[in-house]
This record gives C-alpha cells, sequence and structure tokens, in this order.
C-alpha cells in the first residue's frame, strides 16, 4: 500500500515519484520522470509533464499544467487555471524541444488564477503574482506583481499580507520584520 493518494480517474506513468501525503485528484496525470514531494496537493485536471520538478507541500489547483522546463519550490501555491510555457517562438511545424527555457517557481511563491509565466523567468521566493497577470521578467521575492505585462506594485509577507514599507516593515499579521535594501525586501526577524 502506497503513503500517497490517487483517484482512480489519474494516472501516475512508471517512473513517477510521489511523496507521502500527496494527494492526486480527478482526471490529473503524472508523467514518468517526474518528481511530486511530500504533502502535495494536485487539483482536478492537473498535467504534470515528464522530468518535472514538485517540492514539498506544493498546492496545484485546478486546470493546470506545470510542463517540462518548469521547476516548483517547497510551498508554492499554483492557482486555477495558470499558464506555463517552456518555448518563447513554438511553430507546430518546428522542433525546439532542445530549447525548452527553464522557468523556477520560488519558495512559497502564488501564482494567481489565470496568470501566464513565460519561460525562461523565475518568481522568488514569496512572490505573489496576481491574478489574470502574464509575467514577462523575473520577479523578486516578496514582490507583488499584477497587470499585462506584470508589474509591480508592492511586497508581500511570507503569509501572504501586503506590507507597508513606508518606514520599517512589519507584518501586521505575523509580525514577520522586513528590511527594503535596493530592489530587494530581506526578512531580519521572524515573528509568531
Amino acid at each position: 500500500m502506497s503513503d500517497w493518494f490517487v483517484h482512480e480517474s489519474s494516472y501516475v506513468d512508471d517512473g513517477a515519484v510521489v511523496g507521502a501525503g500527496t494527494k492526486i485528484w480527478f482526471f490529473c496525470h503524472v508523467q514518468g520522470g517526474s518528481t511530486l514531494g511530500a504533502g502535495c496537493i494536485l487539483g482536478q485536471n492537473v498535467n504534470i509533464d515528464r522530468d518535472v520538478h514538485i517540492g514539498d507541500r506544493v498546492k496545484i489547483q485546478n486546470n493546470v499544467s506545470v510542463y517540462k522546463g518548469v521547476r516548483v519550490l517547497d510551498d508554492a501555491f499554483l492557482g486555477p487555471s495558470c499558464v506555463f510555457t517552456n518555448v518563447i517562438n513554438p511553430r507546430s511545424h518546428v522542433e525546439r524541444k532542445a530549447e525548452f527555457k527553464e522557468t523556477v517557481v520560488g519558495r512559497g511563491a502564488t501564482v494567481g488564477a489565470n496568470s501566464t509565466i513565460v519561460c525562461g523567468n523565475s518568481l522568488g521566493d514569496y512572490c505573489m503574482v496576481g491574478a489574470g497577470a502574464v509575467v514577462t521578467h523575473d520577479v523578486p521575492r516578496h514582490a507583488l506583481v499584477v497587470g499585462v505585462p506584470a508589474r509591480q506594485i508592492g511586497w508581500v509577507c511570507r503569509c501572504g499580507v501586503r506590507l507597508d514599507t513606508s518606514a520599517s516593515p512589519m507584518c501586521g499579521s505575523c509580525s514577520d520584520r522586513y528590511v527594503l535594501r535596493g530592489e530587494q525586501l530581506e526578512l531580519v526577524v521572524e515573528g509568531t
């Protein structure tokens, strides 16, 4: 008996590795050579392409395909129907599998519903991509980005609360304290 769950309507190919406590719900496909960490949740109609690595405790909502070239780190959240690409200039009649560009979704990052992440870009740890945004460049850790194309409008805490950076940023929810150093927000004191 396995220590993970897969719904009878889903497929986990031979050669895929699934971590303890992971739940794979309706109509999913986890392809061979991919790795799902421990404690993950895959909602309805999720496809994990071959050779994709998904970290621990990642939540992937309904209708998401994670293609080869995408790497998702621990504790990330992929919202419903978000989209990843892996080729910049696809054509149906031109083979470009050797040109896949890597996309990294950082630890604790959130990718909002119906957003698109253009390949070759990295999403920093604990960043938040708003619903419907189109990411065309790297997103700094803790950055809040929205729009088409996505642009930064603020900063978010590890717990997901938007921060007021007019003074010394402190999260009103979890009491994490941050400092803004140039174009990066850095955690200096962990709250409760």
